[in-house]
């Protein structure tokens, strides 16, 4: 049934490859579900199958052993409150042999949550999601790194998730140029009457990993005494844009937390660099470097 349901018009021979089962098989099945009064018809010719009738009213959910526990599994190292109930909800729902595999997975398997994963408001993702499907631009609260809060106006391509956050892809209006904001970091979401159309063949991943550096409030500039090529493994999206220079490479972006960009990114850089721009991550630094330098000093 669910078979016919997602795929109108399956033949016996697709049937039967699809529940591993002969051809023949699949055709007594089929009687089967007629004798107990389910509506399958069928219609021959080369274009022709099997479709459930019109009306017919299948189980809401139903899951497989595998599907089942892959959904406990997703959902092992999520400590909301909310994903807990709608998961022990869906639990009680399964059939006796599958539930009871869920339940024994959930209960006696644990998992250590991701530190860095936050996990955003459904209301305000939801929102997002909302606008973007219908293109229509939103006037958001956000909120930054540093704690300055500011209503913007933007056309949310995507929501995006990665590593644990949750992120939305857009356009801003007053900047002219894309930007990746924190979902978790939105306050409220207003969507206007004002239509917008997504870049042609966007790739929403791609662009989020590309433009992760962009937009933030300090501008960062390091120049690295390697070639980009040896370079580039240890560069991270979020840190900027590395482009070759000369003998070298030189990585541009922008910051909302110089300490951070110090103390988890660059001092952990195999190669030497200087740090051309700006003031507050040269600053980031060059207390890093002093506190590192008294740590070895007799």
């Amino acid at each position: 049934m669910e078979i016919l349901q997602t795929r109108p018009g399956a033949t016996a021979d697709e049937l039967a490859a699809a529940l591993g089962v002969t051809e023949r098989a699949a055709r007594r099945y089929v009687g089967i579900l007629r004798e107990a009064g389910i509506p399958v018809e069928s219609t021959r010719g080369p274009y022709g199958g099997y479709r459930l009738g019109r009306g017919t009213r299948l189980p809401p959910v139903v899951f497989t052993e595998p599907e089942a526990l892959a959904l406990v599994m997703a959902a092992l190292d999520d400590t909301d409150e909310l994903v807990g109930n709608a998961l022990g909800k869906v639990i009680r729902a399964l059939p006796e042999k599958v539930g009871l595999q869920a339940a024994t997975l959930r209960r006696h398997a644990s998992a250590a949550p991701d530190p860095n994963s936050v996990r955003p408001d459904p209301a305000i993702t939801s929102a997002l999601v909302t606008a973007s499907a219908a293109r229509h631009s939103v006037r958001v609260a956000y909120r930054s790194e540093s704690g300055r809060e500011a209503e913007r106006e933007v056309d949310p391509w995507a929501v995006v998730v990665r590593q644990g956050r949750w992120y939305l892809l857009c356009r801003s209006h007053r900047a002219d140029a894309i930007r990746t904001y924190r979902v978790d970091r939105i306050g409220a979401v207003h969507q206007t009457t004002r239509a917008f159309e997504p870049p042609d063949g966007l790739d929403p991943v791609a662009a989020l990993e590309e433009n992760l550096g962009a937009g933030w409030e300090y501008p960062t500039r390091v120049v690295f005494d390697a070639p980009l090529s040896e370079v580039a493994p240890w560069v991270r999206p979020p840190m900027g844009r590395l482009e070759a220079s000369g003998d070298g490479c030189v990585l541009v972006g922008s910051t909302g937390t110089p300490d951070m960009y110090a103390q988890k990114w660059l001092a952990r850089m195999p190669f030497g660099f200087r740090v051309e721009g700006g003031p507050e991550l040269r600053a980031a630094v060059a207390e890093l470097a002093s506190r590192f330098t008294a740590a070895v000093e007799s």
